[in-house]
């Protein structure tokens, strides 16, 4: 098996509601750096929640809990401060998202904006053009920066999220079912652009598209009613699945 050097570690993470609704149950397992790491399982497995714990959204409801540690580059990240995690670990929804009062300019710089980093003329130009460029959208759009981002399709608008979240140079970037909304065409170029940005972003992403998860994933994680059932390299999970669950799970025998 390869040698993993991890970026982020999750230790007997815990994610509750309520005090007796727990959605995420003692998850321990370790994320490579510069890797793309799918989460999968069926609706209500507790995959989503345990994503959006790692860049501290839970922390918006105060009826949530998250215990026992996430460590980005060995720091606990249950211990930092919101902005701090979140300038490191970007997040990309499963709708594309653009801010539409934004022009497509003004949306990959949001991030500076909203934390208040102010940046000169020059430094806002080489990023949005670089970040654009990343996501081969830039061609496509340099003529009209200065349009709303809702103006873009579907794939283009997902794509202008991810280069948004880019943009804060993140450590890691998390992504919850970000094509479950887009065609198959957008499909490929959005999981093309993916393998493509593991040479610099760690990726985290949830998704119910068992064929994309093999495309695109060297590990997969398969969750189960708040469990963490079985955590593996892709390959070796989808051809001998070393439990029932799982197997089950990936021959369609549970949804």
């Amino acid at each position: 098996m390869e040698t993993i050097t991890p970026i982020l570690e999750f230790r007997n993470t815990c994610v509750s509601y309520t005090r007796d609704t727990m959605a995420v149950k003692n998850v321990s397992a370790t994320v490579g750096r510069n890797s793309i790491t799918a989460i999968m399982g069926p609706s209500g497995c507790g995959k989503s929640t345990l994503l959006r714990a790692v860049n501290l959204m839970h922390s918006l409801y105060p009826n949530i809990s998250v215990e026992g540690e996430i460590l980005l580059s060995g720091e606990n990240i249950l211990a930092m401060e919101p902005i701090e995690v979140r300038r490191r670990i970007g997040m990309v929804f499963q709708r594309p998202a653009p801010f539409p009062t934004m022009s497509i300019y003004e949306n990959v710089l949001a991030g500076f904006t909203l934390n208040g980093i102010r940046l000169s003329k020059s430094e806002k130009e080489e990023t949005v053009e670089k970040c654009l460029k990343s996501v081969a959208l830039w061609d496509e759009v340099k003529d009209v920066l200065n349009k709303k981002g809702t103006f873009l399709s579907g794939g283009q608008q997902q794509r202008l999220c991810i280069a948004r979240a880019l943009a804060m140079k993140p450590e890691i970037l998390l992504m919850d079912e970000p094509t479950s909304a887009l065609d198959p065409i957008a499909t490929k170029h959005i999981e093309e652009l993916l393998l493509e940005l593991q040479k610099d972003v760690t990726i985290l992403i949830v998704t119910h598209n068992m064929g994309q998860a093999k495309r695109i994933s060297s590990r997969s994680m398969f969750m189960y009613l708040g469990e963490l059932v079985e955590y593996d390299e892709t390959d070796a999970m989808f051809s001998s699945p070393s439990d029932e669950r799982t197997k089950a799970y990936l021959t369609g025998k549970m949804g």
